[in-house]
């Protein structure tokens, strides 16, 4: 478990393929903190450290997962949010994030306006019941509130110190994010429907 508020930022150094495995090592300032067997999440994606090397750690994707998420656009240099888990002794400054993306989504449309910058983001009408004005959303791995909420769109607003601090400085129109929707919302659907 997660509470989508970013410790770093990780490069990827790194990526390996085997059969329809993908494999990458993240250089970090938290990479020589972390454990092997832990779980971490990169960009909203909760993956298990395998190895540690110096300041670098290891993770691999499974084909499910690279189906699932923005992964298999990764490339090399690229930068990705980092967090590790929830202690269950502490606040939760974000809001529940379990690392398990449920789908994509393309940013659309970009502004930077005086103070903080909006994204709004195209996402798959199938969801859209999981999503709700002002409720919580996790960006790629960043827990935001969302608003403009429609079918198959939302928009979120970024303070200055987010954009500086995880990758959505680097954010561009037409990028491909992780999205998980609130884990409430999916057990109210589900006990709805």
């Amino acid at each position: 478990m997660f509470t989508g508020i970013i410790e770093g930022l990780g490069r990827i150094i790194n990526i390996e393929i085997s059969g329809s495995n993908k494999t990458f090592w993240i250089e970090s300032a938290i990479s020589n903190q972390l454990k092997i067997d832990e779980s971490v999440s990169h960009d909203g994606v909760c993956l298990t450290i395998e190895e540690i090397k110096d300041s670098a750690h290891k993770v691999t994707a499974i084909k499910e997962t690279l189906d699932k998420t923005s992964l298999d656009e990764w490339n090399t240099g690229d930068i990705v949010n980092l967090e590790r888990s929830l202690h269950m002794n502490g606040r939760i400054d974000g809001h529940i994030v379990q690392g398990h993306v449920d789908s994509t989504a393309v940013c659309i449309d970009k502004k930077v306006l005086k103070g903080s910058t909006e994204y709004t983001f195209r996402f798959k009408k199938k969801f859209a019941a999981l999503i709700i004005e002002k409720g919580s959303v996790c960006v790629n791995g960043i827990s935001l509130t969302a608003f403009n909420v429609g079918k198959n769109k939302f928009t979120v607003a970024i303070i200055p110190y987010t954009i500086e601090h995880t990758n959505l400085a680097f954010l561009q129109e037409d990028a491909t994010v992780n999205v998980e929707f609130d884990i409430l919302g999916k057990y109210v659907q589900r006990a709805l429907g």
